[in-house]
């Protein structure tokens, strides 16, 4: 098969032109802070998912900043999993908690049942759970022997039926390469209206938003002399809402993501029916968010540098958090995640590929492994 002149990415996101559509209609409004299409974004996110509120944010990480600052979790212990993004690591200690990192299954990469018994204290009051490449984790099981705070880290869920419903939060990524890409992004869900109500001033430094002071005017959003420009700082807020350009994608790709996800899903189809029996295949996801297959450790290095020989681009998700100096001193054993990671790899997954994309990695992938027998 003839070589790719371009590179193919293992991750990427793909826009057409109801997105560019999108985005112009909100330069051509003139209000690109926070307004309108924020609002109806977090309105529809929270249908979709089936919980009562929504915030929008900046990203995903500071999402996750919020929901601890508005519970005032601070100086506890915290549980999540060694296999995750930095993200689910570094919140905690931005809280000056202690950052507890267990365990994977050998499976699914999900949180370990066994491993988070066995590290519980009476320090533990909360824990970031992460639905790994979108394989809902057993927060169920979890919830029967710990009973404090559950943040649901759904990074990679959007969307997965049923996700962000079993913790007592939830956060999503719409970063460049998530299921639901806005450049970045993301968004807190919940039913608990309380949280609701603090994390909204948090989002800026305690202020109320402009466009809703602006709102209960008139549809020009012309204010009312002595009343949309005055307010009172109460808390102590940060700088983190979503803005309106930023929310326009989240509402075009809102209404793709069924033909998106199953399109992600046909890849998946594809390389689970087609690719060498030497390459073991992950656990189904029906977002698929990354196709994280496991190969030989032995040949993990030798099978990248193959197939990007071929322009096409693998990776690794991810290198375990306890392996990462910033996380040393850790109190688990970590033999599942120790023996897993380095056969891991990570193959082109995303909507911009064709059939042709598919099967140009199902060609190589196989072809190294037979040039090898």
């Amino acid at each position: 098969m003839e070589i790719r002149k371009s590179k193919l990415p293992v991750l990427a996101p793909h826009a057409d032109q109801d997105d560019i559509d999108a985005v112009s209609d909100v330069l051509k409004s003139g209000w690109w802070g926070k307004g309108p299409k924020v609002s109806e974004f977090e309105k529809k996110f929270a249908e979709m998912v089936g919980a009562k509120y929504a915030v929008a944010v900046t990203s995903a990480s500071i999402g996750q900043d919020l929901v601890f600052k508005a519970l005032g979790i601070k100086n506890v212990d915290v549980i999540s999993p060694t296999m995750s993004f930095m993200t689910t690591a570094a919140v905690p200690l931005w809280n000056d908690c202690t950052s507890t990192l267990v365990d994977i299954n050998v499976e699914d990469f999900n949180i370990s049942l066994e491993s988070v018994k066995a590290n519980i204290s009476k320090e533990t009051k909360a824990m970031i759970v992460v639905n790994y490449a979108g394989v809902p984790a057993n927060i169920r099981g979890i919830r029967e022997i710990f009973d404090g705070f559950i943040l649901e880290d759904c990074a990679h869920s959007c969307y997965t039926e049923g996700a962000g419903l079993q913790g007592d939060a939830a956060v999503w990524s719409f970063q460049a390469v998530k299921t639901m890409p806005t450049g970045d992004g993301g968004m807190i869900t919940t039913d608990d209206a309380e949280l609701y109500e603090k994390l909204l001033p948090l989002t800026w430094l305690g202020i109320s938003s402009t466009y809703s002071r602006f709102a209960n005017t008139n549809d020009n959003l012309v204010p009312k002399p002595g009343l949309a420009w005055d307010y009172d700082v109460e808390v102590l807020g940060y700088k983190a809402y979503m803005i309106d350009l930023t929310a326009a994608l989240g509402l075009t790709q809102l209404k793709k993501l069924p033909a998106n996800l199953a399109w992600r899903r046909h890849v998946q189809s594809e390389y689970n029916s087609k690719l060498h029996p030497d390459i073991t295949r992950p656990v189904w996801s029906d977002t698929v968010q990354m196709y994280t297959a496991r190969i030989n450790s032995e040949l993990r290095e030798k099978f990248m540098e193959y197939l990007s020989s071929k322009n096409i681009h693998t990776s690794v998700h991810y290198k375990p958090l306890h392996l990462h100096p910033i996380n040393k001193n850790q109190k688990a054993l970590f033999p599942n995640a120790d023996k897993e990671w380095p056969r891991m790899v990570t193959l082109p997954c995303h909507n911009g590929m064709t059939q042709q994309d598919i099967d140009y990695v199902i060609y190589w992938a196989n072809t190294f492994f037979e040039e090898r027998n």
